[in-house]
């Protein structure tokens, strides 16, 4: 595993990279394929952030600690991983099982036009069935997520509705 550990307002000491790094490399006894793992450091006043970002098998594990203290936020960042990677191990166990569930179908909403676009993100669109997808977003813990469906080729969006259920918004041709 690779892990890239790097600092924004904080000079990394051998000490503080050797700890993020023990800390990380322990996750490799639960998942073994996991490529890359970015760790980032940074200090805004009295707040130390530490957020992690692992790349397994085509998958994005993300999570993020805030506390007062470098090494603490190092640890909060460490079980957040652990719950996530388990529920991610469980998950894989169910499907494989047969327990999945397919996600519903839901329509668009329209938005306004009045913002701006104030942040950019590029990432790889991996092709992936929407159970897939839905643990993905889970994993990530955001509200929707937006990848290609494995099945028809096309751009797909799922998201999270207000009831806990998942909506899928797919194009019509």
């Amino acid at each position: 595993m690779n892990i890239i550990v790097t600092g924004r307002h904080i000079d990394i000491t051998p000490a503080l990279k050797t700890y993020a790094e023990k800390k990380i490399k322990r996750f490799d006894r639960y998942l073994s394929n996991i490529a890359e793992a970015i760790v980032t450091i940074s200090v805004e006043k009295y707040r130390h952030k530490v957020e992690v970002l692992m790349k397994a098998n085509g998958i994005l594990i993300q999570a993020e600690g805030i506390t007062g203290d470098v090494y603490s936020s190092i640890d909060e960042v460490a079980e957040k991983l652990e719950r996530q990677v388990m529920k991610y191990k469980e998950k894989l166990v169910s499907h494989r099982k047969g327990e999945a569930k397919a996600a519903a179908a839901g329509p668009a909403g329209a938005g306004s036009e009045t913002g701006r676009i104030i942040k950019n993100k590029r990432f790889e669109v991996k092709p992936m069935s929407p159970d897939e997808a839905a643990m993905q977003m889970e994993l990530l813990d955001k509200d929707f997520f937006v990848f290609t469906n494995d099945s028809s080729g096309d751009i797909n969006v799922i998201y999270r509705r207000k009831d806990g259920n998942f909506g899928l918004i797919e194009p019509v041709k």
